[in-house]
């Protein structure tokens, strides 16, 4: 039990002083006790740190582990599981962001700069003072279609359903959302009053289950998206075609997880693993995917409605751009997901051997778009392992106009990646419906923690575009980017994936890398249009 030692320790106290008070001679044993029971007693009121809110005394070993940092504990705790830089050089950074402490390092570089995959930003000989770069840069979201544009950041919190997480923990994202001015992504799991409540603005992600606007059977329901796309905390509607941890599979939520709450928000059966369909039933093939895009975003009022992906099979986004041309029916945006991307439930062979990286996708649904002449309606947000300013610079560079980070923003929550999320028993209250351990996440504290990282990032990102001469993102291209790709060799991202020609896909003869998937791809049908057989 989580409080057992401080319990024992109000209970060696008792024992002492009715001894005390009756043979005289246990005094010094107050001595003990006395300041064990402070000491939690004051880990349970202090709002910062949740660990110690949660497991009151004991839990303070984890900060003396960290303040020691003994070369076991960084290798244990601070590597990340997938032997990806993101935990060893990003999380300590996250949390002095979070934290707005000093997040500057000593004696250069971290990285082996000749280690392959190393990448850096081409700066300028002459670069630009801040005052002379936009410092709060935004997009507009909204094609031809939409009646409601949305002034987006460049930075937003990317998809975590109410029920993968605690409530507390979702109403501090949504609640540093409202005090930075960005956006927050429902996830599949369903609008929640713990998206709404803070009045930060909101993405409303709607997957294959149809969660808070489904029928019993599963079907989509019309009627209740309508009453609640248009509530004005909804800025924007994405439909989640698959997501990078695991494209391809529905979603997972264990049983342990669905209360009675979450499966009224849903519209499900408490006590019972949710299991979303791997595919949706209220479309079957790309002119009626966005005739249903259409019929949301005249539901919402005109809001922006897109969807989200992870690049599978390059011939069916194609068929998805051949169904824009067709018809002339658009998404408002599309974001990429790369198949690095996270979840706190999944197969092991989906998280690590499917779905295409996200610096691949973007650059393939960024050039599709352009060789359709679809991009200048279309905005791109990119989703898997963003964590800095130099994760969104690199993104931008490569065709996104925005980024979302779920990962990165939970760190910022007091996440610990203690790997337990699918067990219900996260110890800092970020993923989990356990109450006992969901209040020891302090909402007020930990919405400012979310505010500041999300300004200190972009704050970085506009250093960076400084620093490369730049005075808005949009100017980014993907000759500022270099990558070691061999020993002896450094490539730039436009060298790596060279841009396609605005309309070079409208028709043939087709670039070369494109010839297959456009001979295999139809606006009809996601199925192949050639056999090989």
């Amino acid at each position: 039990m989580r409080v057992t030692f401080f319990y024992f320790s109000i209970v060696v106290l008792l024992l002492t002083a009715i001894i005390s008070y009756y043979y005289h001679n246990f005094l010094w044993s107050l001595c003990i006790s006395m300041p064990l029971i402070l000491v939690g007693i004051n880990d349970i009121i202090q709002p910062s740190q949740t660990i110690r809110r949660n497991y009151p005394v004991i839990g303070r070993m984890r900060y003396w582990a960290e303040w020691m940092r003994p070369k076991i504990y960084q290798y244990f705790i601070e590597s990340d599981t997938d032997g990806a830089p993101f935990n060893r050089l990003n999380r300590n950074v996250i949390y002095q962001r979070a934290k707005k402490v000093n997040d500057t390092t000593p004696f250069g570089t971290q990285l082996n700069v000749y280690e392959v995959g190393y990448e850096w930003l081409n700066h300028s000989i002459s670069p630009l003072h801040h005052d002379k770069v936009d410092n709060n840069p935004r997009v507009t979201v909204g094609g031809p279609h939409c009646k409601q544009p949305y002034s987006a950041s460049i930075f937003n919190v990317s998809a975590m359903s109410f029920g993968s997480l605690s409530k507390n923990a979702i109403m501090a994202l949504n609640g540093g959302a409202k005090i930075g001015g960005f956006a927050h992504n429902t996830g599949e799991g369903g609008l929640s009053p713990y998206h709404l409540e803070p009045g930060g603005d909101v993405i409303w992600q709607i997957g294959t289950g149809y969660f808070g606007c489904r029928h019993t059977d599963g079907t989509f329901n019309y009627e209740e998206f309508a009453n609640r796309a248009v509530l004005p905390n909804v800025k924007m509607i994405e439909i989640k075609l698959s997501q990078g941890a695991k494209p391809g599979h529905g979603g997972i939520l264990p049983a342990k997880k669905v209360t009675e709450e979450i499966a009224k928000i849903r519209l499900v059966e408490k006590g019972k693993d949710v299991l979303s369909p791997p595919s949706h039933n209220a479309f079957s093939n790309p002119v009626e995917m966005l005739q249903f895009i259409e019929k949301l975003r005249n539901l919402s009022g005109g809001k922006p409605v897109g969807f989200k992906l992870c690049v599978g099979r390059k011939s069916q986004f194609i068929a998805i751009c051949k169904a824009m041309v067709k018809i002339n029916i658009m998404p408002d945006f599309i974001t990429v997901d790369g198949g690095e991307g996270g979840t706190g439930a999944a197969p092991l062979e989906f998280s690590n051997s499917v779905g295409m990286p996200l610096r691949d996708g973007l650059a393939f649904v960024y050039d599709t778009l352009n060789g359709f002449a679809l991009k200048r309606h279309i905005k791109i947000i990119a989703s898997g392992k963003v964590a800095s300013g130099f994760d969104l610079v690199k993104n931008l560079s490569l065709g996104a106009d925005m980024c979302n980070a779920a990962r990165a923003m939970m760190i910022s929550l007091g996440c610990i990646q203690a790997l337990v999320c699918n067990t219900n028993k996260c110890p800092t209250g970020v993923a989990t419906q356990d109450n006992n351990l969901a209040k020891g996440l302090d909402v007020n504290d930990k919405k400012v923690r979310v505010a500041n990282f999300h300004s200190e990032t972009v704050k970085s990102t506009v250093e960076l575009l400084a620093a490369a001469g730049i005075n808005h993102p949009s100017k980014l291209h993907r000759s500022y980017i270099y990558r070691r790709v061999s020993a002896s060799n450094i490539q730039t991202y436009a060298e790596t994936y060279p841009y396609m020609l605005r309309g070079s896909l409208l028709e043939p003869p087709y670039p070369i890398a494109y010839e297959l998937d456009m001979a295999n791809s139809s606006a009809e049908t996601f199925e192949n249009s050639i056999s090989y057989a």
